[in-house]
Parts: structure tokens; C-alpha cells; sequence
């Protein structure tokens, strides 16, 4: 008769779970730090709580200033 190495209802052995769980830990820390990124990025490129003037202070309202200030700066 064959042993049963599993102790939890998974199927897995505890060496296979210790696996699965770093590699689980891993693959979330990797995801929140990319999370964390991209929310930063955002927040810089348009950020969703106004300022005292509202988004009137935005980049982003003056497209043409913008372009404007990007071209000068080259020459």
C-alpha cells in the first residue's frame, strides 16, 4: 500500500506547498510593486484629486503651451 504524504486536502506534499507559497508571495509582491508604479505614474500624469485651483493649473488644459515649451526648450 502506498504512503500518503499529504496532510491537508491540496493533494500537495509540504514541499510542494512551500513552493507554491513562495512562488505565490513572489508573483504578489512583484504585482504590487507594479501596481504601486503605475498608480504613481498616474497620479503624476493626471492626478485624480484637484488642487486649490481645481485642474485649472493642468499642463495638460494648455496643450499648445505645452508644445510650445517642449519645442523652445530644443532650440
Amino acid at each position: 500500500m502506498a504512503m500518503n504524504l499529504t496532510d491537508g486536502s491540496t493533494g500537495l506534499t509540504e514541499a510542494e506547498a512551500k513552493e507554491f507559497h513562495t512562488l505565490f508571495v513572489t508573483s504578489f509582491i512583484i504585482f504590487t510593486v507594479i501596481a504601486i508604479v503605475a498608480h504613481f505614474l498616474a497620479w503624476q500624469w493626471r492626478p485624480w484629486l484637484p488642487g486649490p485651483n481645481g485642474y485649472a493649473t493642468s499642463w495638460l488644459n494648455d496643450a499648445g503651451g505645452l508644445i510650445t515649451h517642449t519645442i523652445s526648450s530644443f532650440v
